[in-house]
């Protein structure tokens, strides 16, 4: 389909010219020859470019360019002007033109210009259905919420999204803490800014700063180019600090300051930056029991604490299992081609019976196993290979018949893993292991933590 052009121009002889122009350039042109009736054409249905003249028979082409962009700003207006009137071209291009020619018209700039505009309107929209579509798929409407524990959480977000609030998120891993944040900032008037999300466990102390503040060439071994840090990479919008807990002390100090002052310096540098940073941070520690210990400052959790958002554990809202098992099923489908012709009740069922340790992470690995290994698409409960599903409620670790010990070992690996609430170092120490082989077995298992 041909871009669309409306063309508004009392002047009959240069509105067959540009007419004409348009034609050739590729457009379907519709014609207005006074300023309302161009507004009026344009409300009906807006076109992908318009070009009117500046002086018009009723309203001038300045008043045209402000309706227009009160109806639809994403929309390029371009305004002719008479030769020498380079003023006049420059306050529209101050009002929000895309760009003004000059008359007598050169009919070949004027084809290149608008071949531009209609590129630009073409990417601008293009950008904003991609906004659209982030908001969506990250606003709390897209968070599967049938449990009453859920609803709670999304009332929260609601209510907390539009505000400067620091939110700390808290709950087991693998709940889905990072899409709660990025749902506080898709429904937030910051939606349009960076949402920039940092593992505060993913570095060592002095890569933390570096990836927090940024540094400047030169500042240490290695540092080849200057770097923009999280706090400025998120500026105008949200940063995400997960596994605030796993921050050093040196680092919380100067977390604490950032947060304070609104301001950073790199690494290495004296400048110092203002940033306008809204703070969500997540963690599964208790960070009061941290501060109680000493490894965690007091004054920093006060302040990356003003509200408190838990979000319950998947076993705490079995309602929301099935539909979630659904969304994991068609999304595996979609991005490996397979298909799923039925899914047994005692699918969902054994779903619905596990308790889930490794909570939404598990169950969207688990399901996309079962869909994947599917021969013949049809997904019933012996698709399912839930570790420790025969555990008794008091956590103790039964065998049951047939589980290899592979199987075993990964159950006995979790089972620990849980009760020490992802703390590699503990689980070394219980199970008799060094902590690199406690890494190297949650790899080969592929477990959650």
């Amino acid at each position: 389909m041909n871009p669309t052009i409306l063309i508004i121009e009392d002047d009959p002889d240069n509105a067959r010219s540009v007419h004409e122009a348009a034609e050739d350039a590729g457009f379907a042109v519709t014609a207005a020859a006074t300023g309302l009736d161009g507004v009026a054409r344009f409300r009906e249905r807006a076109p992908d470019l318009v070009l009117s003249d500046l002086v018009l028979p009723d309203i001038d082409g300045i008043e045209v360019l402000q309706r227009l962009r009160a109806i639809d700003a994403d929309v390029p207006v371009m305004i002719m002007t008479a030769y020498g009137s380079v003023e006049s071209g420059v306050r529209a291009m101050r009002e929000g033109a895309y760009d003004y020619v000059t008359k007598p018209l050169d009919l070949d700039d004027i084809q290149s210009k608008l071949r531009r505009a209609c590129e630009a309107s073409r990417l601008r929209r293009k950008v904003g259905e991609l906004s659209q579509s982030v908001r969506e798929r990250f606003s709390s409407a897209a968070i599967i919420a049938e449990s009453p524990a859920m609803q709670d959480v999304i009332a929260h977000i609601n209510a907390l999204a539009d505000t400067m609030a620091t939110v700390l998120v808290t709950g087991e891993s693998g709940t889905g803490k990072e899409l709660v944040a990025r749902a506080l900032h898709a429904d937030s008037k910051r939606a349009q800014g960076p949402f920039i999300a940092l593992n505060c466990g993913a570095f060592a102390e002095s890569l933390l700063e570096s990836e927090l503040f940024g540094h400047e060439k030169g500042a240490f071994t290695g540092a080849a180019s200057l770097h923009k840090g999280a706090f400025e990479r998120a500026d105008g919008g949200t940063l995400f600090l997960d596994e605030i807990g796993d921050a050093p002390l040196p680092v919380q100090v100067k977390l604490l300051r950032a947060l304070e002052e609104r301001e950073i310096r790199r690494v290495g540098g004296r400048e110092v930056i203002r940033v306008n940073v809204r703070l969500v941070s997540a963690t599964n520690k208790d960070l009061d029991a941290m501060v109680a210990g000493g490894t965690f400052r007091e004054d920093l959790l006060y302040r990356v604490n003003a509200v408190t958002l838990r979000v319950p554990p998947l076993r705490g809202r079995k309602e929301d299992i099935r539909k979630m098992a659904d969304r994991f099923i068609a999304k595996t489908c979609a991005e490996n081609a397979k298909a799923v012709t039925a899914v047994r009740p005692d699918f969902y069922a054994a779903l619905e019976n596990y308790d889930w340790p490794g909570n939404v992470r598990q169950l969207r690995n688990i399901v996309e196993s079962a869909v994947l290994l599917s021969a013949d698409g049809v997904l019933s409960a012996s698709a399912l290979t839930l570790p420790g599903a025969a555990r008794a409620k008091t956590g103790e670790l039964s065998v049951p018949d047939g589980m290899t010990l592979e199987q075993i070992e990964r159950a006995v690996l979790e089972a620990r893993l849980r009760q020490n609430n992802g703390n590699r170092t503990l689980t070394a120490d219980h199970l008799g292991l060094s902590r690199r082989t406690i890494q190297r077995k949650i790899k080969e298992h592929k477990l959650p933590y």
